[in-house]
This record gives C-alpha cells, structure tokens and sequence, in this order.
C-alpha cells in the first residue's frame, strides 16, 4: 500500500513554504553548528576529561533518537507549523542557558533539548519540502535542500573561526543566527490540513507501520548513512592506517564531503528528468527511474570498496573513494526522500520521513563503530570486508525489489 498524493498546494503557497524552509533551517543550522564546537572547546578549556566532552557531543544525537519515532505525535497535537516554530525556538532557548551559566548538569539538559529540536526540524523540513515542491521538480528542490543543509556543516565551523573559537562574541553570534532563523519560521505558510490527520497512526506504531511500508527505501537509507554519515567519521584512521600524514589524513574527510555536496542535486535533477518518459520507456517511469538510479548508486559503492585491496599500495586511490563513497550516499539518502515524498503525505509522509532519518542515523552511529574495530583487527582485510558486505547487502535488496512490492 502507498499514499498518493490528493493534492499539490498553490504556487505561490509552495513557494513561499520552500523560501521560508530554506531560509529558517539554514540560519538555524548554521548557528547550531557554530554552537556546538564552541561549547566543546569551552569544556576542554574548564579541563574536563575528553570522555565527558565527547559524552557532551553525543547527547545531541540521543537527543534526535528520542524525539524521532515521535515526531508524528508531536505534529498530529501541534500542526506542522507550530511544531517547526518549536524547533526554531528550543534551540535558542538552549543557547541562553548555556551563555547565563556554566553549570554542567544544564548544559546536558539544554544539549539533549537542542538536538530533539534539531530531530524534529530535520524530519519536519524534509516532509515539508517534499510537499511544497512541483511534483515535476521535486528531485530538484530535494536535492538543494540536502546539499543546503551539508553546507551549513561548512559554514557554521567557518563563521566561529572566523569570529574566534574561544572568544564569547562567537556565543552571541550563533544565537543570533538561531534566533533569525526562528524569526523566518514565522513565515511558514498555513499548510492543507493532513488528509490522513486522525486516520494515520502515530508514534511506535507509526513508525513500524513506515518500516513495513518501505523496507527496501529505509534499507537504502541505511547504506546511504553508512557511507556519506558514519564512514567519513573514521576516515582519518584510515588514512593513518594507509601511513598517510595526519594533514593528509582529515583531508578525506574534505574528500567525502565535496562528493556528497557536488552528487546530491544531480541526482535528483536526473530523478526527474529520467522519469518523465513513461512507464514504456528505458528507465520505466518515476518510481522506476528512482529504483534504478538507487541501484547505481549502491552498485557505486560495492564497486569502489571493492578497489580497498589495492588503496594500500597506492594510497592515491583514497581520496577518489573517500569522493565516491560520499556522493554515492548522500545520493541514496536523496533519492529515498524524493520517493517517499512523491508518494505520500500529511501524517504518513511525516511518518516515513522519520524512519529514514532513523535508518540513515544507524548506519551513522554503526559505521564508525564496526568500521573502527575492523581497522584494528585488519586494515588490508577487515575493513574492506565490512565495507564490502553493506554495500553488497543494499545492492542485492534493491536488485530483488519490484515496482509491486512495498518499495
């Protein structure tokens, strides 16, 4: 079963959601990402243990695994907007406390407030880009909101550089950032009321019914975080593994970063380009075009891990990986939307929206941990192995899927 869209909003409806989405979550992202090494420096700089710092930073992502699988209960009792003007405003409130006390036990609350914030912006702003894009577009319009948001990644660490990493005028700047950013979320349009709004189920039980829906989709999700997310973690040890330089060695991380950034909108530029033909055309229609262009994709990955063996003679070879292993991702991720979001609405696309951010999250949070221990146990055999059997894996799923099965 899939939800079809019953509607598509006005034009200029649509166009003032995409500008005021674009333009709040970027201003919030920025700031929020100027934010958070600002507040790590700060508790290095108090002398406290590097294990606490690094607990500190992963409080943001506990934050957005506790609000994620709830996001549709929360926006079936508030209404879209609202809750995305509760996104825009928790952060900035968690940066208030943080410049009026250096108390450590708030400084956890306030992290673990700002990334459910973050949670719930990042599937909120995906659903509702998807909504207001033309449906002819909506490849195009995805693929910009996802290469935006990889921007600010940039922007925000190079404002606070830029300012100063330890002087407190950085503070002040990111929460300015956050606070326009919440004051553009005022210009969020009234949204068509949810058509599944009393119908569709919510929260848990929302959510597996979404994982049930789009197994294939979330999989494909997960591989994508795998390899743009959680596999640039670790890439500076695997360039130190390679006898590469430290300096050399983050750069893959640049490396990774520049694929993801420069992939995404092409992908979707061709999603909707490539399926314009019809189902009797070579690529078969929209959502087999889609299909199609995940398999690459993944097939992409399989193919440049499997170069891994030969990277440790000629070490060269890892910054063009690093390259493909992030476009190729963060192009998988893109695609997953574009389906979904073609697909669905109101609730429901909320719903599935939440599950990719989840299932791109575990592929996350699992590749720098697997993929640490595999460089430990063996970095010319172990590693390439890892990589090899996840991106072996979502290929062979999107291979066996069908238009008729739940994909």
């Amino acid at each position: 079963m899939s939800h079809r869209p019953p509607h598509d909003l006005p034009p200029q409806q649509a166009r003032l959601g995409l500008a005021s989405i674009f333009g709040s979550t970027f201003l919030e992202l920025t700031g929020y990402f100027m934010l958070a090494p600002w507040l790590l420096l700060r508790l290095k700089d108090a002398d406290l243990p590097t294990w606490l710092a690094g607990l500190f930073a992963a409080t943001a992502w506990a934050g957005i695994f506790l609000v994620t699988p709830f996001a549709s209960a929360v926006t079936r009792r508030l209404g879209r907007r609202p809750t995305l003007w509760l996104s825009g405003l928790l952060p900035v409130l968690a940066g208030l406390v943080f410049s009026l006390t250096d108390t450590l036990w708030l400084w956890f609350g306030m992290q673990l407030l700002a990334g459910m914030a973050s949670g719930l912006r990042w599937v909120l702003s995906e659903a509702v880009v998807a909504e207001c894009a033309p449906p002819n577009q909506r490849g195009r319009w995805i693929g910009i909101f996802e290469t935006m948001v990889g921007s600010t990644f940039v922007a925000g660490p190079m404002l606070l550089a830029w300012i100063g990493p330890t002087r407190p005028e950085a503070l002040w700047a990111a929460l300015a950032l956050m606070t326009l950013g919440l004051l553009w979320s005022l210009a969020i349009p009234p949204l068509p009321s949810e058509p599944d709004g009393q119908q569709a189920e919510v929260g848990l039980r929302g959510v597996w019914r979404a994982l049930r829906e789009h197994p294939v989709i979330m999989l494909a999700g997960f591989v994508g975080g795998f390899f743009e997310s959680g596999l640039t973690a670790i890439l500076p040890l695997y360039g130190l593994a390679l006898g590469l330089g430290a300096a050399a060695a983050a750069l893959l991380v640049s490396a990774s970063g520049l694929g993801s950034s420069l992939l995404m909108l092409p992908a979707g530029l061709l999603a909707d380009r490539l399926g314009r033909g019809g189902p009797g055309s070579f690529w078969g229609g929209a959502r087999q075009t889609r299909l199609q262009l995940m398999r690459i994709f993944a097939a992409i990955t399989l193919l440049g891990s499997g170069l891994l063996p030969w990277v440790a003679d000629k070490p060269w070879l890892a910054w063009p990986l690093a390259f493909v292993w992030g476009g190729a991702g963060g192009c998988l991720y893109t695609l997953s939307m574009i389906d979904i979001g073609s697909r669905e609405r109101g609730i429901t696309l909320v719903n599935s929206t939440a599950v990719l951010v989840m299932a791109y999250t575990l592929g996350g949070v699992l590749a720098p941990a697997l993929g640490a221990a595999a460089l430990q146990w063996s970095p010319r055999l172990g590693f390439p192995v890892l990589l090899i059997a996840v991106a072996a894996a979502g290929l062979a799923m999107l291979l066996r899927a069908r238009l008729n099965a739940r994909v």
